[in-house]
């Protein structure tokens, strides 16, 4: 469930929940935000981490200092305004599993979103024409939801790990206790007995986890526990089922939720990582085989424009030159007037690079040391067509 409050009347602040849910990463739509867009600066973004309270609030408000200082009078009573609208949402208290805090506001356009997140952020403050979403869209793809399984002979307990935070989602269990060794049986007709009870087990397991409706939507699945049950229940596994396996953990069934998490979560950044191998790959291939690909900013920006993009790649930490046209988007390296319609262009940064491919459909991926990317200019498009 998301935390957010939307404004309608300008100039009437709400009152921040003191009590608010923490919101998964998974459930703030990226998509939709991507689309909210004004013609002049009216956006007030800011990110904090809730964790180091005090610094984060002293950078933050030197930020905002420093920004209405720095605006021109047109611009400055909107960014006094809008900064009243997010005061109650900048002091208001850490909410439980808090661990950092990310606010989209705009008096202009009545909207004041506020997010409560269960990861660290760095505190930044951005003024723009739409919502700064660059850090959102790094740490959704860095806490991507999983599973964790927890089994034994006996028992099993479902856990989902949603933005690094785990929730026992189901149990199940069954009772070999009473399936004793009684006279006249024999070892064999005991051990016989005993199968028959763990494989139904492990049937009744595997339906429950095919009707999962949050499983199938997750990364992938850990399974963990002690001795061989996990090895046999992913035997048993469907195909489909079976390629969501990320990994197995040996730990006991009494172990705490902070260590099944903490092993857990190489597993499923391991998983992140080599899906950006995948594709890095996918694009050498797709250029060595000359299927449809762009690179080169002007490229890849039109290939973006015009909804060609199936998958857009970047490498971690870069820094995007160019500009792109306030009126049609079209994008070029340096050009300040528009060849296509005359319009004025901007400078163009990553975010915008970003929202375009939202709008547009295209996943974004942010590769990391990836040689041959690089030798792209940092950036490459995989094509629809």
């Amino acid at each position: 469930m998301m935390s957010k409050t939307t404004l309608t009347p300008m100039g009437s602040y709400p009152k921040v929940n003191e009590n608010p849910e923490v919101t998964a990463l998974a459930d703030i739509d990226l998509h939709s935000l991507a689309e909210i867009n004004d013609e002049s600066d009216t956006f007030l973004t800011v990110y904090l981490g809730t964790a180091g309270r005090t610094r984060d609030q002293s950078l933050v408000a030197s930020r905002l200092s420093a920004l209405q200082k720095a605006l021109p009078r047109d611009l400055s009573e909107a960014f006094k305004e809008t900064h009243g609208m997010i005061d109650a949402a900048l002091s208001a208290p850490v909410a439980k599993g808090e661990r950092g805090r990310a606010i989209f506001a705009s008096v202009a356009n009545g909207f004041l979103h506020v997010y409560r997140l269960s990861v660290e952020t760095e505190p930044i403050v951005v003024w723009g024409s739409s919502p700064f979403l660059l850090p959102l869209a790094r740490l959704k793809g860095e806490y991507e939801d999983y599973g964790i399984l927890l089994i034994d002979y006996q028992e099993a307990r479902l856990y989902l790990v949603r933005s690094n935070v785990l929730e026992e989602n189901e149990t199940a269990s069954i009772d070999l206790m009473n399936l004793h060794k009684k006279a006249g049986w024999s070892q064999m007709r005991y051990n016989h007995l005993r199968k028959g009870q763990i494989s139904s087990f492990f049937d009744r397991l595997i339906e429950d986890l095919q009707k999962n409706e949050d499983l199938t939507k997750m990364r992938g699945l850990v399974v963990a526990g002690p001795g061989e049950a996990k090895g046999q229940l992913i035997a048993m596994l469907p195909q489909a089922l079976k390629a969501k396996v990320l990994g197995t953990i040996d730990i006991s069934m009494d172990a705490t939720s902070k260590d099944l998490a903490t092993q857990g979560k190489g597993f499923a950044h391991e998983d992140e990582r080599s899906r950006e191998k995948v594709l890095a790959e996918k694009l050498r291939e797709a250029v060595l085989r000359g299927h449809p690909v762009a690179f080169g900013l002007t490229e890849v920006g039109n290939a973006l424009k015009e909804g060609r993009v199936n998958y857009l790649l970047i490498t971690k930490g870069f820094a995007l030159p160019g500009m792109i046209c306030k009126s049609c988007h079209h994008i070029d390296s340096e050009r300040k007037i528009c060849p296509t319609c005359g319009g004025e262009a901007a400078a163009l940064s990553l975010e915008r690079l970003y929202e375009l491919a939202e709008n547009m459909g295209a996943e974004v991926a942010f590769v990391e040391n990836d040689d041959f990317l690089e030798s792209l200019g940092n950036f490459g498009a995989i094509l629809r067509y």
